[in-house]
């Protein structure tokens, strides 16, 4: 039927379809971004007649994507019936993948989290490490008392760049034999749930900015520090990843070593401020932690290798300033226990680098900031598949 026609004709059943569909969305989108509303104070802020809120809310509390939520008594006038969104109406699942951890938590509709576990991450082979997973995710869905089956999206956030045409990991270095094809779409199938796959770095970004230091931000950086070195980038609330996904990989800069070219990974990562305090006269099993425990203490090679850390996080803060123009850089990753040693240095040799100064803060998620990120990104996607479910859309 032509355009025309079919504005003379706005009785079709699928044009009436398609109008209540776009109402009842938008009151659902309404409700979550607002809070619980009556059907007058809906009416008032969408601009939808009484009558049509009242049928759009019937059809959302009938489809469990609504519920009745108290009610409101003004002083003058009837008692008001509040509705909100039903949290139950579907779920989503987060996992993070490390080195030494794994994580993995299920949240409903409101982002609230039912269920978690933290697993220590002993996979010798990539193939192990992707049954960990499996197995993890699981038993996690089991435990929260959800049905697979209401579990609509789950995003994975991994070391590296996942290649959707090569349906594989890049740049996973610190995860061997990660980048193998297949492994994905193998947990795919196995976990019988529609699975992203994202940088680590970049779902820590979007975790602060969702849940943590980063909200209200128009562009931040969070550089994660930790076994390797990434930087995730939300402008604007929307992640940027560039023309490859690649953005972000600042490990791969160039930094001059003392005996051979490096990469910034090699200068800023954890292991480098072990070598630090090595060459300052720390001896004995030294890890990050414990170097940063014992500059904590006041120990002087300690404190000079915390310093020569905070120099170099300086010098990766300059170059993404230059280039980003960010009005918040977050520091977080394994450092974010130790932040505050490090903020010293850090905003005193930036001073004398560069007179581009964002604000520099640490992350308020510590280790859960790329499992939370996972969490709310896998929401985004799981509240439409929910709606199209549950309304017929």
């Amino acid at each position: 039927m032509p355009a025309s026609d079919a504005a003379e004709h706005p009785e079709q059943p699928w044009n009436r379809r398609r109008l209540r569909s776009t109402n009842e969305r938008l009151l659902l989108d309404r409700l979550r971004s607002g809070g619980a509303a009556s059907r007058a104070q809906l009416a008032r802020e969408t601009g939808l007649s009484k009558p049509t809120v009242s049928s759009a809310l019937a059809a959302l509390e009938e489809a469990g994507l609504v519920r009745e939520a108290g009610t409101l008594a003004p002083e003058r006038g009837r008692v008001a019936v509040l509705y909100a969104p039903d949290p139950a109406a579907g779920y989503a699942l987060g996992i993070d993948i490390g080195r030494s951890w794994l994580r993995v938590a299920v949240a409903d509709l409101d982002g609230a989290v039912v269920a978690r576990a933290d697993v220590r991450n002993r996979a010798r082979t990539s193939g192990a490490m992707a049954d960990l997973v499996v197995s993890t995710a699981h038993q996690v869905v089991a435990n929260s008392g959800v049905g697979a089956h209401e579990v609509a999206h789950a995003v994975v956030g991994t070391p590296g760049v996942y290649d959707e045409k090569q349906r594989r990991v890049r740049y996973a270095m610190h995860l061997p034999g990660w980048g193998r094809a297949g492994l994905f779409d193998r947990m795919r199938e196995e976990l019988g749930i529609p699975l992203e796959v994202h940088n680590d770095a970049n779902l820590a970004a979007l975790g602060e900015y969702t849940y943590g230091v980063g909200a209200g931000s128009r562009l931040f950086a969070y550089i994660m520090i930790g076994t390797g070195l990434g930087m995730g980038v939300v402008s604007e609330g929307r992640l940027f990843t560039g023309a490859h996904g690649g953005a972000g990989e600042i490990g791969f800069l160039p930094w001059p070593g003392r005996h051979k070219p490096e990469t910034l990974e090699d200068a800023v990562s954890g292991e480098a401020v072990v070598e630090a305090a090595r060459h300052f006269g720390m001896t004995g099993q030294l890890t990050a932690k414990a170097v940063f425990d014992a500059a904590r203490e006041g120990h002087g090679p300690a404190v000079e290798a915390v310093r020569l850390e905070g120099e170099r996080i300086a010098h990766t803060v300059a170059a993404a300033t230059a280039v980003l123009d960010p009005d918040l850089v977050v520091l977080g990753g394994g450092v974010g226990h130790s932040v505050d040693l490090l903020l010293p240095p850090v905003r005193e040799t930036l001073r004398a680098l560069t007179p581009l100064r964002p604000r520099i803060a640490p992350g308020r998620l510590g280790e859960d900031a790329v499992l939370l990120g996972a969490v709310a990104t896998a929401l985004g996607t799981a509240r439409d598949v929910v709606f199209e479910r549950r309304s017929g859309s």
